[in-house]
């Protein structure tokens, strides 16, 4: 019997198509607990494993607690794109900026 929270995080590594070793692996945990999280009715994570998975599946840490939430609503979605910004070097964050002020003159 699964989760609200692993039907998310399944979903997301699917679509990301990630299996249970890669994303455990690059989260940093075992597969079985990956797999527990999945499948099993269980206690929530620790904030640095949820917050491990959500870098990796590019959603904020809110939308995995939040338990209304089925897919990530456009809030979560900015949320994610301002971590991944802010996680930019200089470089990157200038051309960010740039592709910002195209849409601006095109609207």
């Amino acid at each position: 019997m699964s989760t609200k929270l692993g039907d998310k995080i399944r979903a997301l590594r699917k679509e990301k198509q990630l299996t249970l070793d890669e994303l455990a692996a690059a989260a940093n945990m075992s597969k079985s607990y990956l797999w527990e999280l999945e499948n099993r009715p269980s206690p929530r994570p620790s904030a640095e494993k949820l917050d491990a998975l959500a870098k990796i599946l590019g959603q904020p840490v809110a939308y995995f607690l939040d338990e209304e939430a089925s897919e990530p609503e456009e809030a979560h979605i900015d949320e994610a794109f301002f971590r991944n910004y802010k996680n930019l070097d200089a470089s990157g964050k200038q051309v960010m900026r740039q592709i910002m002020e195209s849409f601006k003159k095109s609207s």
